[in-house]
């Protein structure tokens, strides 16, 4: 098999291109910028591309497959010339559907929660000794690809709603075709793509009829708007598992799970990981994991990158960097944070770096999201607006929009480091959520420093 891919340096993209190497295919690639840890990832598996930039003549005609990355634009020169040739161009979850279509898909959807439910079901089949392929969007202790694409008879997908690539406008999770469909919930993100909330939720009705015949739609129950959708667009043709939270625990800061008659002690915490956890254990039942292998193996999960992830702690005080940036993320994030430390201070930080987040229009959605915080900032930076083209976006915009008393707005890094360091981190815990970077701020080194 001989395949070609037109912006390899995709985060994800570069993994593909590597499982498919160890598979045996013959794979090239190009594109305009690599940077790490594409670039060294693919450097060891000899799939650098010789130099940066776009090349036709690497388009000939026994190419089997062009798979195409969202970077790539309408008018990239070696797309024009695999249409002359007419070869097959795939997006990026058209081609993992090919390369899956006779195994049992197993995808997870939803407005967020999908990186972590997806986490679970591949913990807890690996440390059961199933054999299974994968496609998550983090980095996940335990797998050194994001990507893995082998002759196994189950693959385990995070499932997108963003567009596919440059041209194929459809959702990522419209091309998978699950045998199970996981539900997590649906807030309304993507304002850019999707600029009403009906047009959103419509990529959600196309997802459950998307499910195979005589498949799985495990949902949660506790969702009004997903409840409803469901409600709404019934299949008779398939079922359906309602999950909530399952019974559990809380004591000195460890949650306590049980499923059936199995019990054990958590790694992770809070009831949107709890609810993750239940919509995983139904995946895993029907990948025939029984409940008693099911808890043993996910007491030990300790969580994806960035997801309420700990990166500094001591006696008095835990600080967590999670990639919270949609609303609904951040109220369970902070909720999660505030419920299993009750006694202690909670200082959040939020940065808007997504095209929704800083758009004044979508400020409202923001409201109540950071209430359950005792001291709250929301940090953005005029390079971020700058870089995406944006326009201002005014601070009594955001403070409106949070509607949060005491809510600081800060735009400069510098302002932002001199406020984190005027904080009392005693008996506190503090929670950096962000997609972005802090305007190149040094946040692993601020925890290290509080925590000393």
């Amino acid at each position: 098999m001989k395949v070609h891919f037109i912006s390899i340096g995709g985060s994800v993209m570069h993994q593909l291109a590597i499982a498919l190497k160890r598979k045996g295919y013959e794979v090239s690639g190009t594109d305009d910028e690599i940077f790490e840890p594409s670039r060294s990832n693919l450097e060891k598996e000899g799939l650098l591309p010789e130099k940066l930039g776009w090349n036709p003549d690497l388009i000939v005609p026994d190419i089997e497959a062009v798979i195409l990355g969202m970077h790539a634009k309408n008018d990239n020169p070696e797309i024009e010339k695999a249409k002359q040739l007419q070869l097959p161009i795939y997006s990026f979850p058209e081609y993992i559907y090919k390369e899956s279509i006779d195994k049992t898909r197993v995808v997870v959807g939803g407005s967020h929660g999908k990186t972590t439910t997806t986490s679970m079901i591949m913990h807890v089949l690996k440390i059961a000794q199933k054999k299974f392929d994968y496609l998550v969007g983090a980095r996940l202790e335990g797998f050194d690809q994001s990507v893995n694409i082998t002759d196994a008879p189950v693959i385990i997908c995070e499932g997108d709603e963003y567009p596919a690539s440059a041209i194929e406008k459809r959702p990522k999770f419209h091309f998978l075709f699950p045998h199970v469909a996981i539900l997590t919930g649906i807030a309304w993100d993507h304002i850019n793509v999707f600029p009403t909330f009906d047009n959103y939720l419509e990529q959600f009705r196309i997802f459950i009829k998307k499910i195979e015949p005589k498949g799985l739609l495990i949902y949660n129950d506790t969702d009004a708007v997903l409840k409803q959708l469901v409600t709404e667009n019934k299949r008779t043709d398939i079922t359906y598992q309602p999950y909530g939270i399952p019974p559990h625990t809380i004591k000195s800061g460890k949650t306590t799970v049980r499923i059936d008659n199995a019990e054990d002690e958590l790694k992770v915490f809070g009831n949107h990981n709890l609810l993750n956890l239940n919509a995983a254990w139904y995946a895993c039942r029907y990948l025939e994991i029984d409940a008693e292998t099911f808890v043993k193996a996910i007491s030990s999960f300790t969580g994806a990158s960035k997801r309420l992830e700990k990166i500094a702690e001591n006696g008095e005080t835990i600080v967590y960097r999670d990639f919270a940036h949609a609303p609904s993320k951040v109220k369970a994030t902070i909720e999660a944070v505030k419920q299993q430390y009750p006694e202690r201070q909670l200082i959040a930080i939020l940065e808007l770096h997504t095209f929704s987040s800083l758009n004044e229009d979508f400020m409202n959605e923001y409201k109540g999201a950071m209430d359950k915080a005792d001291k709250a900032t929301v940090f953005y930076s005029k390079h971020a607006l700058q870089l995406k083209r944006m326009p201002e976006l005014p601070k009594q915009s955001v403070q409106n929009g949070f509607e949060k008393k005491g809510l600081e707005v800060i735009t400069d890094k510098n302002e932002l480091l001199d406020w984190l360091k005027k904080q009392n981190y005693e008996n506190a815990n503090l929670v950096l959520m962000s997609s972005g970077n802090y305007d190149g701020l040094d946040i692993n080194s601020f925890a290290q420093t509080v925590t000393a």
